[in-house]
């Protein structure tokens, strides 16, 4: 004992083991990672004989189809120096081509993340070394301008590696300029590096830029002068290639002014000013980022200001907003993700996703990438290095933890009890984004359309009918017929079912948000497993509900009379699978508001109304003919196992939450009992 207490050896011993232990863990989450973005690419790889479609080149539209203009090809976009460069290349057989493009186009994405994760500012932890690469490489795999590349055959990875090799590798500023001055030859807007070259002090660097565009345009114009003054003259003028200039898949600054409805001379002046105020601010920004060691960054606006001030920016060259995730912002903990977190949503889910379909949002969703350009760009405060919270943000709260039954409960414990309230706006993203998820999977539940899964529903409702008469539960009909009877009783019931659905749980979980955000968390997260294994009973047991079985006598109060002679039952079929209905989510989540509003309030009638909404909700959904009473049985055993799973994976709720979050005292002790 008393050697090792002076010697140190034992200890010295212990810390060694243990940093050993925690390096081998990285190395095996990093092979974890390095697997998922194998799989990733694999997926996302092109399926038939030619893996990558190469429309573009070879389709029947293509350019190698084409005996004039490179532009008489209506998929070509490129310029005439990428025809005169890559054209040559096409000449080989289509099979050899397409395997060669797709995984060449599959190794130049690889080379971009490693590039991308070496550019890092320095310096970065062993974790972030170890996993950077991976991380990057996996979602460039997930973003849409990849996909729609290796989909389509495009060429635009070219000129992002090609920056950021002249950036970060290239050995040289007249190699660095070389590189930057091809990638400009290729997409011209590029040509925005070059003033920041110049102002961060490799003058060198953008003179070879500027003098490489040239001589690449000037080869080009050479051999093919039709094609160079049809793309300098009416491209650049904003007519567009590949498709009309106002398409919803042009997501630069000229596409929106057009989709807004403006044209002419004054959309052109407006564009042009406009665009000029965006590539100033932006090169500032990214000026000031350079000098502050933020390189990657900076190139990341830079690339951001590009895609603004093009005349068309199709989807497949919208790459640069993802480089801008590497971007910082916000001082506390809980807002440290939603940059990159809108950002990563933004660059791998079509809009339609990200925003719901309403009138009022349409200049959103139509612009969202450009959107995400130009605060990227121009308005997204990020954090110089020198800021106390660049490294060091400002800690969460916690909630000490409540004993628990089970030994090995929690599963996780590092998913702590945090007392502050998380960010709003991440909050609000997820939430769509998880709802339109659970819309899209709960459509393809039923084979992607209500015909598709008739015959199974309908079997699997007189399944559950024929159960409810042997348990002596089946009081459907009768209900709808007592109800249908009683007019101010079936339009309560009607508008119970039709109003409450929503916006009685995002009233509670906004309540909690803002009065109770310990208890919010683990509400909403007892919701989200519940979800979940909801849509699991959709996929494996579609059923139909009482209304939409056409012989057994049922009256639609809420739908109104179906049409069982088409496919389709009536407008609302065509929107949702209404063959979800094991679970019923109408109980489920009727319920789970039940729960929360029981355990969390302080007044008795507020519990009681807290109990009366799921008896009220199961009312309507079964005299309305919209569920089976086996339908709500399912929706409480998916809310109990929500719960369940909450208690599990994070513990049992801490009864010190409520005071600390009335007295901003995280350093309560919790009350067991």
């Amino acid at each position: 004992m008393a050697d090792a207490d002076h010697g140190g050896r034992p200890a010295e011993g212990f810390e060694a083991t243990a940093a050993g232990g925690a390096r081998a863990r990285l190395r095996a989450v990093r092979l974890v990672l390095w697997l998922i973005a194998a799989l990733l690419a694999a997926l996302a790889t092109p399926r038939g004989e030619r893996l990558t479609d190469l429309e573009t080149w070879v389709g029947p539209n293509g350019v190698l189809h084409v005996n004039g203009s490179l532009y008489d090809s209506t998929r070509f976009t490129g310029t005439p120096f990428g025809g005169l460069v890559l054209k040559p290349l096409t000449r080989s057989a289509e099979q050899a081509l397409g395997w060669g493009w797709t995984f060449g186009t599959l190794l130049l994405v690889v080379a971009l993340g490693l590039i991308a994760a070496r550019a890092l500012p320095q310096p970065v932890s062993r974790r972030t070394a170890l996993l950077a690469a991976p991380v990057a490489v996996s979602l460039l795999m997930l973003s849409l301008p990849v996909r729609s590349t290796l989909s389509l055959g495009q060429t635009s990875i070219i000129p992002v590696l090609l920056v950021l090799l002249g950036c970060f590798t290239a050995r040289g500023q007249r190699t660095s300029g070389l590189l930057i001055g091809l990638a400009a030859a290729l997409q011209p807007t590029l040509l925005l590096f070059t003033p920041l070259l110049w102002c961060t002090g490799r003058r060198r660097a953008a003179l070879a830029t500027g003098v490489t565009f040239a001589v690449g345009t000037g080869l080009a114009w050479a051999a093919m002068p039709h094609d160079s003054h049809r793309y300098w003259v009416h491209h650049m003028a904003g007519v567009g290639l590949g498709g009309p200039a106002d398409d919803l898949a042009n997501q630069s600054l000229h596409g929106a002014l057009l989709r807004l409805g403006l044209n002419g001379p004054l959309e052109i002046a407006l564009f042009l000013t406009l665009g000029a105020a965006v590539a100033v601010l932006a090169l500032r920004r990214a000026v000031a980022c350079f000098r502050d060691g933020r390189m990657l960054l900076a190139v990341a606006i830079t690339g951001c200001a590009a895609i603004v001030v093009s005349p068309t920016a199709w989807q497949h060259q919208l790459l640069w907003v993802l480089l801008a995730v590497v971007g910082i912002t916000g001082t506390r903990a809980g807002d440290r993700y939603v940059w990159p977190v809108a950002v990563v949503l933004v660059m791998t889910l079509p809009a339609g996703m990200l925003l719901p379909d309403m009138d009022a949002l349409h200049p959103l969703r139509d612009n969202v990438v450009l959107l995400a350009a130009l605060a990227a760009a121009t308005a997204v405060p990020f954090l110089p290095r020198g800021s106390p919270f660049y490294r060091s943000p400002k800690p969460a709260a916690y909630a000490p933890p409540a004993a628990a039954r089970f030994r090995h409960v929690p599963l996780l414990p590092f998913l702590r009890r945090a007392l502050t309230r998380p960010n709003l706006l991440l909050e609000l993203l997820l939430l769509r984004v998880t709802y339109a998820a659970y819309s899209q999977v709960r459509l393809a539940a039923g084979g992607g359309s209500n015909s598709a899964g008739r015959a199974e529903a309908e079997e699997h409702g007189r399944q559950v009918y024929d159960l409810e008469r042997v348990l002596h539960l089946d009081i459907e009909r009768w209900a709808n017929h007592t109800v249908v009877g009683i007019d101010w009783l079936r339009d309560f019931l009607d508008q119970y079912y039709t109003s409450f659905h929503f916006v009685v749980p995002l009233a509670v979980l906004a309540v909690l948000y803002w009065r109770r955000p310990g208890d919010y968390r683990w509400a909403r997260s007892a919701l989200g497993f519940a979800t979940l294994l909801a849509l699991v009973g959709f996929w494996l047991y579609p059923l139909a509900p009482p209304r939409l079985m056409p012989t057994l006598g049922f009256i639609d109060t809420v739908h109104g009379v179906q049409d069982f002679s088409q496919p389709d039952y009536g407008t609302l079929t065509a929107l949702t699978n209404q063959y979800a209905a094991m679970p019923s989510l109408h109980f489920g989540w009727s319920l789970w508001c039940g729960v929360v509003i029981a355990v969390l309030a302080s007044r008795w009638w507020v519990k009681a109304l807290g109990v009366l909404h799921p008896l009220l909700t199961l009312a309507s959904i079964v005299a309305t003919a919209n569920h089976w009473v086996l339908d709500a049985a399912g929706g409480a055993v998916v809310i109990a196992a929500g719960f369940g799973l909450t208690y599990v994976l994070q513990g049992a709720r801490a009864r010190a939450v409520a005071a600390a979050d009335r007295e901003h005292t995280p350093t309560r002790k919790p009350v067991h009992g």
